[in-house]
């Protein structure tokens, strides 16, 4: 399920935030929860093995802007548009409701006006999809240095390990939400255009991810999670969003 709310600035013709702002976007998501979904999110999430996975994600605000690279700021004018997604009901429900009966939300330090809501199913029909990404996509490894520091390895579309990652991680993600194995079918993904990096600090920590169009293909159910939930990794940090193209 998707809810895609469109916010407009109150009192100002503006929304400014910090020019990394995942993470005020995050708190907000978690501030329009119910107590029992927000706790078992932040506390446990979906398991598989040693993996938890919180199932949702979100877009990148969406509108007219400008960068004011000095300050470190970025300065909407008029409404933007917030896409948020998951496969997990409960959830859907619980941000709904508090969508529908709030007036007024925080961003940041500035007060915004939800005015309008609306939800789309986007439901996969096909073992082969055109998608695109409403935030970047991510997929690493942590690997180590000869001297056993630890690292980690970005990886870009085309790139030999990337569907591979992609593929397991959606996997996982299946199995932790569903509790059932599937282990059969191959996931791939082709690029349409040339994808663009992004580089985003999220709390300091430096993460690299990739937007773009891509043909996506596989079984319908891994499909699915992946429209759902988010491609790739850091999901419910505002990465992997994607929706289906006609």
């Amino acid at each position: 399920m998707k809810e895609h709310i469109k916010l407009i600035p109150k009192n100002s013709d503006y929304l400014i935030l910090p020019l990394q702002y995942n993470h005020i976007i995050q708190g907000m998501i978690y501030s329009l929860m119910n107590e029992e979904i927000a706790s078992f999110l932040h506390e446990k999430g979906f398991i598989y093995e040693k993996r938890s996975f919180k199932m949702f994600t979100f877009s990148r605000l969406i509108g007219n802007y400008t960068l004011d690279k000095k300050d470190g700021k970025i300065i909407f004018k008029g409404p933007v548009l917030l896409t948020i997604s998951s496969p997990f009901d409960e959830f859907c429900n619980t941000i709904a409701s508090s969508l529908l009966l709030k007036k007024v939300i925080n961003l940041g330090n500035s007060d915004v006006e939800i005015e309008q809501v609306t939800f789309e199913k986007d439901i996969v029909k096909d073992n082969k999809i055109k998608i695109c990404s409403l935030s970047p996509i991510v997929l690493y490894s942590t690997l180590f240095r000869p001297d056993g520091r630890k690292y980690t390895c970005y990886f870009q579309p085309g790139e030999n390990e990337y569907n591979k990652l992609l593929e397991n991680n959606l996997k996982k993600k299946y199995m932790a939400f569903y509790k059932q194995e599937i282990t059969d079918g191959e996931v791939k993904i082709a690029c349409l255009n040339q994808p663009r990096l992004s580089i985003i600090n999220y709390k300091n920590t430096i993460i690299k991810g990739y937007t773009g169009t891509f043909i996506l293909s596989g079984p319908i159910p891994l499909l699915q999670i992946a429209v759902d939930s988010g491609l790739g990794s850091k999901n419910s940090q505002g990465f992997g969003c994607v929706k289906i193209l006609a």
